[in-house]
């Protein structure tokens, strides 16, 4: 049995899907525990990990675990989990973990990394860059209109689908040769946000224009759209350039046998979003 955590999430929801359609039994850990939707082999389960007691009884018989980072009921959950014999955890957490910098993200990824690690149980972290699917963040204005208006125009990012963070987690929940491994995880382009856009635009079969905010006026839109800390945080990232997120690695295929999907399969898949 494999316990995925975040079970509805971007990620989650695919690793759910990856694991069952290899055939293995898997348990969708959600906060409501609705398993509508799910495929067949799938179960779904409530379970807060701020709450532990939560938890608890859906470690039975787990072999190996999908953890979301950053909550507070993480330390508990693992040594309930090493109780109930899990073998090894699986934690989707992100590139800033790598930073060497103060930031409210960067603190939480790399106390949630430290907490695996001193668990005693086998692990893999995966890092992911920026996801695709934060372009979603553009839907409403993209509705209204040809101008998008975005932060930091000129940083490159190598986003990933959160289809191919699934396709890598899988793997490592599913095997022991991924213990021990730290996994960063980039899409196949570093592009622009003018470029993304104007992929979106072509699958729309619309112009869109891209204009750049300020980083005054990013800070401004990050604060309405997040608490401070996190607000300011971006604002390290890419602002002050402290994380690097445009070069582009080949993790993803060597861990699945399969090259990451493109912004382009990405946009037209999700195109209704827009």
């Amino acid at each position: 049995m494999i316990l995925v955590t975040g079970a509805t999430g971007n990620v989650g929801a695919g690793v759910v899907r990856a694991v069952a359609a290899a055939g293995e039994p898997v348990r969708a850990m959600s906060r409501s525990g609705e398993g509508a939707g799910l495929p067949q082999g799938a179960e779904g389960v409530a379970g807060d990990l701020n709450r532990p007691e939560t938890v608890r009884a859906s470690l039975d018989g787990v072999r190996a675990l999908f953890l979301m980072p950053g909550y507070e009921g993480q330390r508990a959950v693992l040594a309930d989990a090493r109780a109930a014999g899990v073998e090894r955890v699986v934690m989707l957490s992100g590139k800033s973990a790598a930073v060497d910098d103060g930031n409210a993200v960067t603190r939480y990824m790399r106390a949630s990394e430290d907490g695996v690690r001193e668990s005693g149980l086998a692990w893999t972290f995966l890092r992911p860059v920026s996801f695709m699917s934060n372009a979603v963040s553009l839907a409403d204005q993209i509705r209204k209109g040809d101008e998008v208006r975005v932060p930091f125009p000129g940083v490159r990012t190598a986003d990933i689908d959160p289809y191919d963070i699934a396709q890598v987690a899988s793997r490592a929940l599913l095997s022991p040769e991924h213990a021990g491994h730290v996994y960063t995880l980039t899409g196949p382009q570093s592009l622009l946000p003018a470029d993304k856009i104007a992929v979106i635009g072509e699958v729309l079969g619309r112009e869109l224009r891209t204009v750049g905010l300020t980083d005054e006026e990013a800070r401004e839109a990050l604060g309405a759209a997040f608490p401070a800390p996190y607000a300011e945080a971006f604002l390290r990232f890419f602002a002050d350039g402290i994380l690097d997120e445009s070069q582009v690695l080949p993790t993803v295929e060597e861990v699945t046998g399969q090259p990451p999907r493109t912004f382009r399969q990405w946009a037209t898949e999700h195109a209704n979003a827009f």
